[in-house]
């Protein structure tokens, strides 16, 4: 097997990840078998749209809050908390402290 060179690393909101299996697909007819799976998790749980999420993503950057990093954003997207409690949960993993405001803004943009 070829080695393998990491050009670039960057987060990736779900349905971005689900549209680029639907063009590999179509590409190659079909998919392994770990890309089906993937492909069945995706169907349930990356429900909104490119353009929509990628609009969300750059207005959550456009806030620019302190520590928030690209990573936290995209998963903060693709998770959609509704609430102060869930969205602290999204963030507590990375244990970044967000202040109580800026983690309101980030909830007004969501809605």
């Amino acid at each position: 097997m070829a080695d393998a060179k990491i050009i670039e690393e960057k987060p990736l909101p779900l349905i971005e990840i689900k549209e680029v299996l639907e063009e590999i697909e179509k590409r190659d007819g079909e998919l392994n078998f770990r890309s089906n799976k993937v492909k069945e998790y995706l169907d349930v749980f990356a429900q909104k749209d490119l353009k929509k999420t990628k609009d969300l993503i750059n207005k959550i950057k456009d806030l620019n809050i302190p520590r928030l990093k690209e990573t936290q954003i995209v998963k903060i997207i693709d998770i959609g908390p509704k609430d102060l409690d869930s969205l602290r949960t999204v963030l507590i993993s990375e244990d970044t402290p967000v202040r109580q405001e800026d983690l309101s803004r980030i909830l007004e943009v969501l809605k």
